[in-house]
């Protein structure tokens, strides 16, 4: 385990010395936030309580929407890119033949670039709305560490989807489309367009009930107090079974991959 903790550490540093690049992106979240709060504003004027939101909480949730798009990778920006480019080259041969898990080290790195921009892109635009609007902010420590947890989860959900995506370029010329479809869902069904409990009848219910669902819906939920007592565990559970079900898809196909690699280097 010591391995992929370094990994994961090296992961939070390699993003670390993006610093043009990461206050850029602090710019460019708060900008959008302040676009999506006014129009949120305007939306719960005219539909108060909208999907059982008041304004307070409709606010916050957008905050959290830009303060988790980049740790939940909802628009991509990832390992995904490396670990398709190693696969179009060859590279990815050196890589199985390795005394490492594949799968652990690229989930440990995708951690530490999670948490750099939790803290790093994150942080400060969720306190600049906080200065600006009035957030519906937990007033209990609990709160705040099951909401954390739940990110973590979100976390592990979204890259077990972007590794079985990347994975597709053993079998596909390009995966750069395949990444692409992920990218369209994610956005979409994270809830990070508008809340899915804003979206009608079926719809709705199969949206809430698919994996992205678990990137910025359930963690804006716990935060805003949705979910307490079972109905958290509930909660953790769906984002676990998740996690679980796409890793060991991830394994399965990362197997396939490792023999075909084989056969054809025999």
């Amino acid at each position: 385990m010591r391995l992929y903790a370094v990994v994961a550490a090296g992961g939070f540093r390699r993003y670390a010395t993006y610093r043009t690049a990461t206050a850029a992106g602090v710019f460019t979240n708060t900008v959008f936030g302040f676009i999506l709060a006014y129009t949120y504003t305007a939306l719960w004027a005219e539909r108060p309580q909208l999907g059982g939101y008041d304004t307070s909480q409709a606010l916050t949730y957008v905050w959290l929407g830009q303060a988790l798009l980049m740790a939940c990778a909802m628009m991509g920006g990832g390992f995904e890119d490396e670990l398709m480019e190693r696969i179009r080259t060859g590279d990815i041969a050196v890589d199985l033949y390795r005394p490492a898990d594949l799968q652990l080290w690229w989930l440990a790195g995708d951690l530490g670039r999670a948490v750099f921009h939790l803290l790093g892109r994150g942080v400060a635009p969720m306190f600049l709305g906080a200065l600006a609007f009035d957030l519906a902010l937990p007033g209990s420590p609990w709160t705040w560490l099951a909401f954390l947890v739940s990110v973590l989860l979100g976390i592990v959900v979204s890259f077990a989807v972007r590794y079985l995506v990347a994975l597709s370029a053993f079998w596909l010329l390009d995966g750069a489309g395949a990444m692409q479809i992920a990218w369209l869902l994610g956005l979409f069904f994270s809830g990070m367009l508008l809340p899915l409990n804003l979206f009608p009848g079926l719809l709705g219910e199969v949206a809430r009930m698919l994996p992205w669902s678990s990137l910025l819906q359930i963690p804006a939920d716990v935060f805003l107090g949705k979910h307490t007592g079972w109905g958290l565990v509930e909660v953790y559970a769906f984002q676990g079974g998740w996690a679980v079900a796409l890793l060991l898809a991830g394994r399965l196909l990362q197997t396939v991959a490792t023999r075909r690699v084989v056969v054809q280097g025999g």
